[in-house]
């Protein structure tokens, strides 16, 4: 079995801009650059016949490339209990095509609809019990974030290993755009 999920890789200069965020906060657990991408769908575990329909299927997603741009920062869930922080993604209807038909090509290999709506981000920290009030300052402070504009010329399907320092996440294919 192989846990999965489809993504596009962020450059390096962008990775290193979201790295610049890092500051002390207690509860919060900074991911490492390897882990920053923007998760089109996650698919979660597969058997070797349902990994070989999705990579035939994806391999039928045609989109040109484009450019996307990333902006501000914010949290899950952002009222309550925060698990997750963020950088936000500029509203774009390439990348919306883009996820829309690698959901198709999902659903053609048999994968149930998404059941979420899609919401663009990129996972820049876990937290375990940081309170609201820690975050404000931070949220605050990097809402004006906006590392240049980058081209979106792949996306990839990865798989992803749990371990104590994190996910370990493996290029399984990469899926050039038009």
């Amino acid at each position: 079995m192989l846990r999965l999920f489809v993504a596009i890789d962020l450059p390096a200069e962008v990775k290193e801009a979201i790295c610049g965020l890092r500051t002390r906060l207690p509860g919060v657990k900074w991911l490492g650059s390897e882990q920053h991408h923007l998760t089109l769908r996650f698919i979660g575990d597969a058997d070797q016949a349902l990994y070989s329909r999705i990579r035939t299927n994806l391999s039928a997603v045609s989109t040109p490339s484009f450019f996307l741009s990333l902006r501000g920062v914010g949290c899950f869930p952002p009222k309550r209990d925060p698990r997750v922080l963020w950088v936000g993604v500029d509203r774009s209807e390439a990348l919306l095509d883009l996820r829309n038909q690698v959901e198709k090509a999902l659903l053609l290999s048999g994968l149930e609809p998404e059941g979420r709506s899609f919401s663009p981000h990129i996972t820049i920290a876990r937290l375990r019990e940081a309170p609201a009030s820690v975050l404000e300052p931070f949220l605050r402070d990097n809402a004006l974030f906006a590392p240049s504009p980058f081209p979106v010329a792949e996306f990839i399907l990865y798989s992803s290993i749990l371990a104590p320092q994190g996910a370990i996440h493996r290029r399984e294919a990469v899926y050039p755009l038009a």
